[in-house]
């Protein structure tokens, strides 16, 4: 059996209560979303946490459909009104936190590298939270993530926007 892994960035600072309870959310359904037993895609893995996000007063992205998506803005153009937006999988706006959950593309196709671009990118966000599997095909994708951000922090080249990374294995 797996575990639920977890590593927040920096490692000087402990997450934020909303970002504790996107690992509660986690740990509250890990058995059913264990990457080393399951095979689900991540809607469904975000489908299994979202009463647990919802419950913590985040906003779920509930289907693909273009009024269940939550964009999150980015630009602003004439008049104030919002120029761009990403979207996210579930928002904690009051907390400034986002979620994204990946599953067999977050190292293959460095979907883990633009959701954390595109968090960098957006307004009133704090911190990300970048859920992927610990087994994805005979690999880890958490450690190959957890590898990127401990260079990316140990190096101290780039100046962050970000007050928090929290890389979560499922």
């Amino acid at each position: 059996m797996g575990q639920l892994n977890w590593i927040h960035f920096p490692k000087s600072h402990l997450p934020s209560n909303e970002v504790f309870e996107v690992i509660r959310s986690f740990e509250q359904v890990f058995a059913s979303v264990d990457s080393s037993k399951h095979e689900h895609d991540s809607n469904a893995v975000l489908a299994a946490i979202e009463p647990g996000l919802t419950k913590a007063g985040f906003k779920v992205e509930t289907s693909k459909k273009s009024e269940d998506k939550i964009a999150v803005p980015v630009l602003f153009g004439l008049n104030g009104t919002i120029d761009k937006t990403f979207n996210v999988d579930a928002h904690h706006a009051s907390g400034r936190v986002v979620v994204e959950v990946e599953a067999g593309r977050a190292v293959v196709n460095n979907q883990f590298l633009k959701d954390f671009f595109e968090a960098c990118m957006m307004q009133d966000v704090d911190h990300v939270v970048i859920a992927v599997r610990n087994d994805y095909r005979g690999k880890n994708d958490f450690t190959a993530v957890l590898a990127f951000f401990d260079a990316l922090y140990a190096s101290r080249r780039m100046v962050l926007p970000l007050k928090g990374v929290l890389i979560l294995g499922y």
